[in-house]
């Protein structure tokens, strides 16, 4: 955009007469993915673990499926993006979320007809299907309000991200009305109203190419962006973003309600979700007066104080103290990232801002929701090792979780659900089959198991919750490391545009880069 452009948009922020009804499209596009994501985070894993006997690493390796697939298809769709148009990729997006629901709701049938490990392959199937949903909205959203609202990026982008927690508060509202009166099945559905309403907002609507594909620049010229040191300094950052912002997020709820109790639990994750939709659409003035680079430092040192102080609260005041600190740190990492990248990589196109949103879920689906998972499994049993080895003999997982080069044999999901409840929902399920003439050896290994079980079950509760317990402290505490290492790297970055003469987005002049200061590690 030239110089004489960027003049000429001063009294208005948009470039595009449907400029703000392609933004609250793509605002109802990543609020499909929040509701979602939060459904699942909220109930839904709760009662897989309950029907299908998962353990958390398995759970997350579930969800975490889901992350990866997130993660691999914007950064595909984010090469096609500009040949094929961002119209042609909605309507992609939109066929997958609804096929995604369809392979999910058919887990009960797959767990009755084929057990415990097909029903993984069913759900997790399902969660790449929703994943691919997501990631093409996200390859496609991202550069499109870069493009429809150049002189303001991270307030933009921000507000379009505001859809996220929208989802997550959403999701989280209708889990906690739903959970114990409603099925999974209906739960997990509810994503699809924002799908059918973004549908109809994006329904014949043109929409514009981006800045890099505007100017006539090949896939191979925005390719020649990744050899900055300065952007894969940014990806690397970026990849720490997914795994305490999403990582996180996917246990979050439980974590909490395992430290106080389920329905707090529940609604301490709807109140920093709304906490987080509120204040991204603040930032603009945020960043006008402290740059974004100064956001993100400050965003990392919260969310490293608020994540370690949430690993040893005792009250459900603590937890809201220690979660709004969280809340505040958290809230604007992932989408002022994509403005810096987007302001110092105008050449990059889709395809350097699909790298980094794809960089980010890769790294919550491969190492945050499975290592958090991991991390509550392997201090979980432990502890439960260590103050009651014949508790844990009873309820152990029946094979080892690895994570990396680490192994664990954690927790038996379901075998804890049937001691929480006494046994009562299993009981009823047998029940159930009994009547209608169905067999199920799933459960009725669990109902043999529970038989002997739970003759001990009044010595094994206390050490079983005490265990739990403490593996979703050290979760917490252990994941707090990781903004830290980000505030550290903001901190560097901070110093390397002070050395050049300050942070300034960068504009595109025909061949040439305006606007800002090009130093040697974006050369």
């Amino acid at each position: 955009m030239s110089d004489s452009n960027r003049g000429s948009n001063a009294g208005g922020d948009a470039i595009a007469p449907n400029a703000y009804r392609l933004l609250w499209a793509g605002f109802m596009a990543i609020l499909a993915a929040g509701v979602g994501f939060s459904v699942r985070g909220a109930s839904v894993l709760e009662e897989w673990s309950k029907a299908f006997g998962f353990t958390q690493t398995e759970l997350g390796g579930i969800t975490g499926g889901g992350l990866v697939g997130f993660g691999i298809i914007i950064i595909l769709s984010s090469f096609i993006a500009e040949s094929v148009g961002y119209g042609t990729l909605m309507i992609l997006a939109f066929v997958m979320h609804f096929l995604s629901a369809v392979v999910t709701l058919a887990a009960p049938w797959v767990f009755e007809s084929a057990g415990k490990d097909a029903t993984f392959w069913c759900l997790f199937i399902g969660m790449f299907m929703f994943a691919i949903g997501n990631g093409v909205c996200e390859a496609v959203v991202n550069p499109l309000v870069a493009t429809l609202f150049p002189n303001n990026k991270t307030h933009y982008l921000n507000i379009l991200h505001a859809g996220w927690p929208a989802g997550l508060i959403v999701g989280g509202v209708a889990s906690i009305f739903m959970a114990h009166n409603v099925s999974w099945q209906i739960q997990i559905s509810l994503f699809l109203v924002p799908v059918i309403l973004y549908g109809v907002m994006i329904f014949g609507q043109r929409m514009p190419q981006s800045e890099a594909n505007a100017r006539g620049l090949t896939i191979g010229q925005m390719l020649i962006e990744f050899g900055s040191p300065l952007l894969l300094f940014l990806l690397l950052i970026h990849a720490m973003v997914g795994y305490v912002e999403l990582g996180t997020d996917s246990w979050i709820s439980r974590i909490t309600g395992s430290i106080l109790d389920e329905s707090t639990g529940r609604w301490l994750f709807v109140y920093t979700s709304a906490l987080m939709f509120t204040l991204r659409f603040m930032a603009g003035p945020i960043v006008h007066k402290i740059s974004p680079l100064g956001l993100l430092l400050a965003s990392a040192v919260l969310a490293t104080v608020g994540l370690y102080t949430l690993g040893g609260v005792e009250s459900t005041i603590a937890a809201i103290l220690a979660l709004t600190i969280y809340g505040l740190g958290k809230t604007f990492f992932w989408p002022t990232m994509l403005a810096v990248v987007s302001e110092r990589f105008p050449r990059g196109g889709a395809v350097t801002l699909g790298a980094v949103g794809g960089i980010g879920m890769l790294s919550a689906g491969l190492l945050g929701t499975p290592g958090i998972g991991f991390k509550q499994d392997k201090f979980a049993s432990e502890k439960l090792q260590e103050v009651s080895p014949e508790a844990y003999a009873r309820y152990k997982a029946d094979k080892e979780n690895s994570f990396l080069m680490f192994t664990t044999n954690g927790l038996n999901g379901a075998k804890v659900s049937a001691l929480e409840d006494k046994g009562k929902k299993l009981t009823a399920e047998v029940e159930i089959l009994k009547q209608t003439q169905r067999s199920d050896a799933n459960l009725e290994g669990l109902l043999t198991w529970w038989s002997d079980a739970s003759a001990t079950a009044a010595q094994d509760e206390a050490p079983v919750k005490e265990a739990t317990l403490h593996g979703s402290r050290m979760a917490l505490k252990l994941t707090a490391i990781v903004p830290a290492i980000m505030a550290v790297c903001y901190l560097i970055l901070i110093l390397y545009f002070k050395s050049i003469g300050g942070y300034k987005p960068l504009y595109m002049d025909g061949e040439k880069m305006t606007g800002g200061v090009q130093g040697p590690m974006e050369a």
